[in-house]
């Protein structure tokens, strides 16, 4: 693995792949979903932390997410296992398909 030097918060991954930013956060929040190193916690007070991605970590949350998305029932398979909060998961199925 190359040395990183510069990661990108959840906000501006959503925002470069066009996800919701709660969606990220949610299949980020366990960290055995990417590879180990790939989600980086960035401390910006004593119990304050934002998450962010490597560049690996991108391209592997960029490829889970069009393998999920490869059907309607792929995609809703996905989302029932990789996000815990019923609430997102049913907004997020509403939307129309990417």
């Amino acid at each position: 693995m190359a040395t990183v030097t510069h990661v990108c918060t959840l906000d501006n991954v959503a925002r470069m792949l066009g996800e919701d930013p709660e969606l990220l956060e949610a299949i980020v929040y366990n960290d055995d979903n990417l590879t180990y190193g790939a989600i980086i916690s960035v401390y910006t007070g004593p119990d304050e932390a934002i998450t962010a991605l490597t560049d690996d970590g991108i391209e592997e949350l960029q490829d889970m997410l069009r393998a999920a998305r490869m059907t309607t029932e792929t995609w809703h398979e996905f989302l029932d296992d990789f996000v815990h909060d019923s609430e997102l998961v049913a907004r997020i199925k509403t939307q129309p398909p990417r």
